[in-house]
């Protein structure tokens, strides 16, 4: 039979549930139902279960899905935008962002060189399209660093890395000197160590933490900056394959096939609306808003809406108003972190994840440490959650002070979604580096300037191109 990821209800119930747990919906008639019927949790971290259930179960499952859709949350998470800017203005955040006595420039690793400051120079004509070109080269590069890894716990990076000689990561995942007995307990990522181990790289393979970027590129081409929720569907129905979407967009993908509009499309038996999907989404939106981090979340808000609610949307928000302002190059990257979570409710738990992280960094030395009390203290959340890595994210900037080479390895290094958060911390380092020079030929040249991907016209395209396309994007 035919196994769907992401899609089939006996598994989108096992999620419903674990989010009903999170978002303080009381389903513990709803689970004993379940489980008494036959039914099975969530899977730990495949996209679906290994076992077909009969139709009769799975008809529960969707009856089921509808029964816990009605329950309301009692946690103040608005997802309309005036709700929310209307927490932001209202509500002081609870507590400093960051610790500033434990502020402290930090390599990326035995020999790495300290991080560049000036971000491009005030002077320099040309530091927009330099600034855009670095963050375009970070997120591929970040989000290259993290493929291999990605769905392995964090026991397993950490031993392939040290197998290696590659820990604290410093660099490209390889198999030259792996431990066999550990390559065997610890499988790469089957579709991706083929393209992106060190000795087999050549060019940005394709990856969906790529893939929207470059559909908001055609969004702001084709709608311009006034566009609506709607038109990111259609953009999507028209250049993004189902089969390149994943957990709350394939949901939102599916529920758009069978005629339901947006805002519905993020709310109907979609349990991973409060995932990391939209904010991987949000990058565009704060490069082409230099400065104005505001706008930028707006903008993001109305990309988000689409597939996610609460802490998902407030994802997306948060990151284009954090590279909105390291697009500005006068920021540090301290400063961005906080004007990022100026655009968050200030009590919701996407917040407190981030001032988690933080604060975790900054009191701590080693990294693993933070680390560990992270994974500790969200044990309880799926992998690509968005709460766990908004933490992680923002924990590896602030502990590598925005160095990018410090930035993408701690990202990676901390697990979870390791790609989605090793693009996001580069495409936020690259930012603050200023210039593609500036991130190291041993990170750029493998890239070979060329990225693969399905969004036509865009396939082979350079970084250089896609810096100077967004920078004509800017209004």
């Amino acid at each position: 039979m035919l196994r769907l990821t992401w899609v089939q209800p006996e598994d989108l119930l096992g999620h419903e549930l674990r989010q009903a747990a999170q978002d303080g919906r009381d389903a513990s008639a709803i689970a004993s139902r379940w489980v008494a019927a036959g039914g099975h949790l969530a899977p730990d971290r495949a996209g679906a279960s290994a076992v077909p259930v009969s139709p009769e179960l799975r008809s529960l499952a969707e009856h089921l899905l509808d029964e816990l859709a009605a329950l309301t949350s009692p946690l103040p998470e608005p997802t309309d935008l005036a709700a929310i800017e209307s927490a932001t203005k209202n509500s002081p955040p609870p507590g400093p962002a960051h610790i500033k006595p434990l502020r402290r420039l930090r390599s990326g690793g035995p020999g790495a060189e300290p991080p560049v400051s000036g971000r491009g120079g005030a002077g320099d004509e040309n530091a927009p399209l330099d600034r855009l070109h670095a963050a375009w080269l970070g997120r591929a590069i970040g989000c290259l660093l993290g493929k291999p890894v990605e769905k392995l716990p964090l026991e397993g990076i950490r031993a392939i890395a040290r197998s290696t000689g590659n820990w604290p990561l410093n660099g490209w995942f390889t198999e030259a000197g792996l431990d066999p007995e550990i390559a065997t307990r610890y499988p790469w990522n089957r579709r991706s160590a083929p393209t992106s181990l060190a000795e087999n790289i050549d060019g940005m393979p394709e990856d969906d933490d790529l893939n929207y970027p470059l559909l908001a590129l055609l969004l702001i081409q084709r709608h311009g900056p006034d566009f609506t929720t709607s038109d990111v569907a259609k953009l999507w129905l028209d250049e993004l394959p189902a089969g390149r979407t994943f957990t709350a967009e394939r949901i939102a993908y599916r529920n758009l096939l069978t005629g339901l509009e947006p805002p519905h499309t993020a709310t109907y038996r979609n349990p991973f609306r409060e995932w990391i999907g939209a904010q991987i989404r949000a990058d565009v939106f704060g490069w082409i808003n230099p400065g104005d981090p505001a706008r930028a979340a707006r903008l993001a808000h109305r990309d988000a809406v689409l597939t996610h609610t609460a802490n998902g949307v407030y994802g997306a928000m948060f990151t284009a108003a954090t590279i909105a302002t390291a697009a500005s190059g006068t920021a540090d990257v301290h400063t961005a972190l906080d004007t990022g979570l100026a655009v968050v409710p200030p009590h919701s738990r996407y917040a407190r994840a981030v001032r988690r992280g933080i604060e975790l960094a900054g009191r701590h030395q080693d990294f693993d440490t933070v680390v560990d009390e992270l994974h500790a203290a969200y044990a309880d959340h799926h992998w690509v959650h968005v709460l766990p890595n908004a933490a992680l994210l923002s924990a590896a900037l602030t502990h590598a002070d925005g160095d990018f080479e410090g930035s993408i390895c701690r990202a990676v290094s901390g697990g979870w979604d390791t790609d989605s958060n090793g693009a996001t911390a580069g495409s936020i380092a690259g930012l603050l580096a200023g210039h593609p020079d500036a991130l190291g030929d041993r990170w750029t040249a493998p890239l070979k300037n060329r990225l693969a991907t399905t969004v036509a016209g865009f396939d082979g395209i350079g970084f250089d191109e896609l810096a100077r396309l967004t920078l004509e994007a800017r209004t």
